[in-house]
């Protein structure tokens, strides 16, 4: 705040009128005056800067290497302007957030008296009373104190200017110039000055906090960062990147085929997009996918940065954030029941191996959660899970959807075998797959997968466990010649059968209120409970859809129930008439049960009782739901929140 010069006789007698009367004089500054009764109900002494709190050695030497950098900074700006602190008797102060003293500049004309050196002093105002700096700490904001409003005698021959360095909203540091009390002093400039470096230091901390977020992720990221100057020596790695050059300085002196990493081509103004490149050092070979940008100053070329990473990090990278994870534990999976318990300890005994397997059984009886929860209980686990809904679809988008495919600038684009590198690709309702797709997938597992270059013969082998799905009975199907003999031969390893929900009758109350802990807990909403006469309706019932549909009533019976016990009334089952009906006509009871399903179709479809088809052309009535695209999307991708 640049304030009007003072009489300083006048604040001198204000200051004693206050001291000695405990009044304040109207034209002491009311940000003062609000400091000067706080400093006085606290009983601060006021005659000289003594008996402070100050750090000990361990403790200083501790903040000032924590602040080495800004040290270094604020030093450079000092340099810059050390003439003019000269030139009028001025000193310079920088402390810390807490107020605690980390450099004087020019200090021989700082008033320290008893204190000797301020460095480690901590300087806040229920320390040293009302005080330029306390104000700018208080207030978030420059100000000029003029030295008799200075609450310890010892300072009222100084005029002092501080101001805050604000990062993020928040006070980091306090600059506090000082300086004898001289009439001709030209507070605007000094002011100008202050704020000057003010800024300065907010945009080297703002950079510097830009630059430690930037640090801190390309740590963590599965990827090499290189930064490569014009001579071609390493001017900074990430931690990954650092562990390849085994404590070299130069790319060349570690890696054997340097000549085919295009960093020369990059430093010449050639930038390399995300190309597959081997780099060969004397002990390991890695494959990665590189890219070499180069760094222009101008319009001259200085340096390059080189990213790559391993091509199977990629893919287990690309595959974690696309959610090809498992959401399901084995044990997220009950039932008390012999059949369920025995099914259970099967999953868990045969999830250790690495034998392809098959799943067999109706709709909705938990096959893919099953296969969730085998391959988080698997070697596995860290690896991808790629789930693939088979469908009879056309030649071109089964070919794609499973081999992958080329960009427009004819880069690769993994598909679904290749994403399950390491990892388990799951096959859900694996019968519809046309009898070529399945041989050309057997072949692709077993022989390796097809290079999309044209003309080349290699192949990739590749390491993949298949788990399948199907509600039909396979090996009819192959019998008959409808679905591929070597994929079925290829999945057989193990079968798993998993019983409907109609044979495990006495599982229906345990499923039924885990499903609705689960609901609880998803939506944060109070727990409910199922009353006797409920749970009698629902064990009565025979669940042709099994466990989905199950979960479709339960889930409707959660949200439509007001209180916190579900009654026989609130339940509807399949085939009630009244919900078959009242959607069809009823947009909030279609809207109902949508929230009911979660947004899922082919849940809200077992729920209705009705074909995808049909409620597509609901969703669209009701304005809710999926898009266009969405339609054609794999199963998983049916989710879909209300607009």
């Amino acid at each position: 705040m640049i304030r009007e010069r003072r009489n300083k006789e006048k604040l001198t007698a204000y200051y004693s009128k206050f001291m000695e009367e405990g009044l304040v004089d109207t034209n002491v500054h009311p940000w003062v005056e609000t400091s000067w009764l706080r400093c006085r109900n606290l009983n601060l002494q006021t005659e000289n800067l003594s008996g402070l709190t100050r750090l000990n050695k361990t403790e200083l030497t501790s903040l000032l290497k924590a602040n080495a950098s800004v040290i270094k900074f604020v030093d450079g700006l000092f340099d810059q302007v050390r003439n003019h602190f000269a030139a009028h008797n001025m000193s310079m102060l920088l402390l810390d957030e807490q107020g605690y003293g980390l450099k004087e500049y020019n200090a021989a004309y700082f008033p320290k008296t008893q204190l000797g050196d301020v460095v480690g002093w901590r300087l806040q105002e229920k320390d040293i009373g009302t005080s330029s700096i306390s104000v700018a700490m208080e207030r978030g904001t420059a100000f000029l104190m003029f030295g008799p409003e200075m609450w310890i005698k010892q300072c009222h021959g100084f005029d002092y200017f501080s101001g805050p360095v604000n990062v993020n909203g928040k006070v980091r540091y306090i600059i506090s110039f000082s300086c004898p009390d001289q009439n001709e002093l030209p507070y605007d400039l000094l002011l100008s000055l202050l704020m000057t470096m003010k800024f300065a230091l907010e945009q080297f901390l703002s950079r510097m906090e830009y630059w430690g977020i930037n640090q801190l992720m390309m740590s963590e990221l599965p990827v090499s960062v290189f930064w490569v100057d014009q001579n071609e020596k390493i001017k900074f790695c990430n931690d990954n990147a650092r562990a390849r050059m085994e404590g070299k300085e130069r790319m060349e002196d570690v890696f054997l085929n340097y000549e085919h990493i295009p960093v020369r081509k990059a430093l010449e103004g050639v930038p390399t997009h995300r190309r597959e490149i081997t780099w060969i050092t004397q002990d390991r070979t890695y494959e990665d996918i590189t890219t070499v940008v180069p760094v222009k100053v101008g319009r001259e070329v200085n340096s390059a940065v080189v990213l790559t990473m391993s091509i199977e990090d990629l893919k287990t990278t690309i595959a974690h954030a696309t959610g090809y994870s498992s959401r399901y534990s084995l044990y997220s999976m009950v039932g008390q029941t012999a059949e369920f318990l025995s099914l259970q300890h099967k999953a868990s005994r045969i999830a250790r191996g690495e034998q392809n397997m098959l799943l067999q059984g109706e709709p909705g009886t938990g096959k893919q959660r099953l296969a969730h929860g085998i391959h988080q209980a698997s070697p596995r686990a860290a690896a991808p899970l790629i789930v693939v809904k088979c469908t009879n679809g056309p030649q071109e988008y089964l070919s794609e959807q499973f081999f992958g495919s080329l960009d427009k600038d004819n880069q690769p684009i993994a598909g679904k075998l290749e994403l399950a590198m390491g990892g388990t690709l799951f096959l859900d309702e694996i019968e519809k797959l046309p009898v070529e797709m399945g041989d050309q997938i057997a072949d692709a597992l077993k022989n390796g997968l097809p290079s999309l270059e044209k003309g080349s013969k290699v192949r990739k082998a590749l390491n993949v466990r298949v788990i399948a799905a199907c509600d039909s009975n396979l090996k009819r199907l192959a019998d008959k010649g409808l679905f591929s003999r070597s994929l079925y031969e290829m999945v057989i390893d193990t079968v798993i059968r998993i019983p409907p929900l109609r044979e495990r009758v006495k599982d229906i109350e345990v499923i039924a209120n885990h499903i609705l802990a689960e609901m609880s807990a998803q939506h944060n909403m109070a727990a409910k409970k199922l009353a006797p006469k409920a749970l009698a309706m629902l064990t009565s019932c025979r669940w042709p859809g099994n466990i989905k549909q199950l979960q479709g009533v339960i889930e409707q019976a959660f949200f439509h129930t007001p209180g916190s016990i579900i009654e026989a009334e609130d339940i509807k089952l399949p085939g009630d008439k009244a919900m078959e009906k009242s959607w069809k006509t009823d947009e909030d009871a279609f809207i109902a049960a949508w929230k009911a399903a979660g947004g899922n179709i082919s849940k809200l479809a077992g729920m209705l009782d009705v074909s995808r088809v049909t409620l597509y052309r609901y969703l669209k009535k009701y304005k809710l739901g999926p898009n266009s695209e969405e339609k054609t999307a794999e199963g998983n991708a049916d989710k879909q929140k209300l607009k």
